[in-house]
This record gives structure tokens, sequence and C-alpha cells, in this order.
């Protein structure tokens, strides 16, 4: 019966993020849901951030379970960069421009109805990165010809 360790990536603190992710990818998910479905007239700009905030969330989950590999690893990045940029943006926009959110989104006010949350996740999803780089894909080498003698 053999055995298999966790890797070093998926215990502690990658694990316990992936978690965090996969509990915004839910919390977005429903909420623009119930938003889009009852009251999408209403706040049409707000509600379709939201709906794009889940399809981050999901994303950045996905590759941060799969980011051993180095094309997951590539898509873990985009996804997290993108959600900075997000929360950062429509957070700043949503103070300045109130009007253009009647409605809160998940990255509304950096994240407040969230416990800023979104706010502080994608620097730990970056750091978490930046800690446990992908190991480079394995290149098959040929023994020189004189070492098989």
């Amino acid at each position: 019966m053999s055995e298999t360790k966790p890797s070093r990536r998926m215990t502690g603190i990658g694990r316990v993020l992936v978690i965090v992710y996969a509990v915004m990818a839910l919390a977005a998910t429903g909420r623009s849901f119930v938003q889009i479905v009852e009251r999408f007239e209403q706040a049409p700009l707000a509600f379709s951030l939201s709906a794009a905030s889940a399809v981050v969330y999901i994303l950045a989950t996905l590759a941060l379970i799969f980011s051993r590999s180095e094309a997951w690893y590539r898509v873990a990045w985009v996804a997290i960069a993108f959600e900075l940029v997000g929360v950062l943006v429509v957070g700043t926009v949503s103070f300045i421009v109130p009007e253009l959110f009647p409605e809160a989104t998940v990255w509304s006010h950096f994240g407040n109805g969230y416990l800023f949350i979104p706010l502080v996740l994608p620097f730990l999803g970056l750091w978490w990165l930046i800690t446990h780089r992908a190991a480079p894909p394995a290149v098959a080498t040929e023994a020189p010809a004189e070492a098989v003698r």
C-alpha cells in the first residue's frame, strides 16, 4: 500500500487560501445569480461586475488547486492579478462615482460587505504564488555515451 504525501503547496496556508477562494467563489456566484435574476435592470453594471468577480474567484480557485503545472500557475497569476486590479478599480470608483453602483458588488467599497476579504485575498494569493513557484517541467536528458560504459 503506497501512501502519497500531499505536496508542500497544498498544505497549511496553501490549503486555507484555496478554501477561502472557494468560499468567495460560491458567495460571489450566489450573490450575482440572485442579483441578475431578480433585479438586473436596477444596477446592470454592478451586477455584471459581481458575476465577473464570481468567474475570477472560480478560475483562481481551480488555478491554485492545479498550480503545480506551469500552465495553471500562469492562469493563477493572471486571475489573481486581475482580481487585485478589479477590487482596487471597482473599490475606488464606487467611492468616487457612487451613482454607478446603486447596489453593492463583491468588490465595491473594497469588499466591505465581505469584511474586506476581497481586498486582502489577492495580496495573499500573489504572495503565495511568489513563494511557491511551480516546478519547471522535467526535461528528458540522455546520458553521455561514455557514462553508459
